[in-house]
């Protein structure tokens, strides 16, 4: 072979096989994560996810895609649910009932990892906790459960309360009612008369809020909302203007202003999203992976806010709180 030719075949041979390399790469595995509520509204909650993909050697956008798709108050989702079907996403992470239950009615393939504050066997998403059975597993983390508690501690912390607004988001259908069911039988044991108001927009949060202007009750209660946690500036600001008592789902309304909240600890709960999702992606099946049941619940109060309300915390509602923003 002429010395010419053979540097020819070289150099062809040398383009060739890098990309030979690259074509026989396997395309990154892609999650489909939705979520009520914006980016911004949930940019706390998305680190934890990433930090629970990472403890199963998942980091985004370098061995794993994750879309994120915002709802934004938006329910209609067959069309979203069918191309991410169409697509063969590898798994579909759906915090929050508003995207798990029609994820679960889109695919019976694709796994799902859901987190979900409402028993999921009765919703229809596994056959039992331990034993999920089909394409879904995920997390319970008692959003109903602790209505009750989270009104008395509201109950406690203000006193003389008598009558208590109750914000809901009305096209959660699920999760308000829930949430309405246990306050309705939680309200009488404390004496307590419930006004219900409903808001699915800004500007529905704004016409409550002059509802509240108007006729005054002695404290408002915000039902858990991925919606309504987007909306938490704009509720501590109106709050403050109003000189509100307010009690919150998630600590993320306390540190923009609000009075208290108690709840899950949504971080955990979504860091345990991330865990399952990395799982999912190293070959488990989701009906060998049990509903987890989130352990990890905290009660937080600005003290601050309490001043420029005019509340003195009682010494025993202080000593349990897990912690308290100055």
């Amino acid at each position: 072979m002429r010395r010419r030719e053979f540097i020819a075949l070289l150099g062809s041979s040398g383009i060739a096989w890098p990309l030979a390399a690259r074509a026989q790469q396997p395309a990154m595995p892609v999650v489909g994560f939705i979520r009520d509520g914006s980016a911004d509204g949930n940019a706390r909650f998305v680190a934890a996810f990433r930090k629970g993909l990472n403890e199963n050697g998942y980091v985004d956008g370098q061995n794993v895609t994750v879309e994120y798709h915002w709802l934004e108050g938006q329910y209609d989702l067959p069309a979203l649910m069918a191309d991410l079907v169409r697509r063969r996403v590898a798994v579909i992470a759906a915090p929050g009932n508003a995207p798990a239950l029609p994820a679960k009615a889109a695919t019976a393939t694709i796994p799902i990892i859901f987190a979900t504050g409402e028993d999921p066997v009765p919703l229809g998403l596994v056959a039992s906790l331990a034993r999920p059975g089909g394409n879904a597993t995920g997390i319970n983390f008692f959003n109903t459960e602790v209505v009750a508690k989270r009104l008395r501690l509201l109950h406690d912390l203000v006193p003389n309360v008598g009558r208590v607004a109750v914000l809901v988001n009305p096209r959660n259908a699920s999760t308000a009612e829930s949430n309405l069911r246990e306050i309705q039988e939680a309200a009488p044991t404390l004496g307590l008369q419930i006004q219900i108001l409903n808001a699915s927009t800004i500007d529905e949060i704004d016409a409550a809020f002059a509802t509240l202007a108007r006729e005054r009750p002695d404290a408002l209660f915000v039902t858990g909302d991925a919606f309504l946690v987007s909306r938490r500036g704009q509720l501590a600001t109106l709050t403050a203007r109003d000189r509100i008592p307010a009690a919150y789902s998630i600590r993320d309304f306390v540190a923009a202003g609000g009075l208290m909240s108690y709840g899950t600890d949504l971080a955990d709960m979504f860091r345990q999203v991330g865990v399952y999702t990395g799982s999912i992606l190293k070959g488990a099946k989701p009906a060998d992976l049990p509903v987890l049941q989130t352990t990890k619940f905290e009660f937080v109060i600005n003290r601050t806010t309490a001043k420029a309300l005019g509340l003195t915390i009682p010494a025993g509602v202080l000593s349990i709180a897990d912690d308290v923003i100055e």
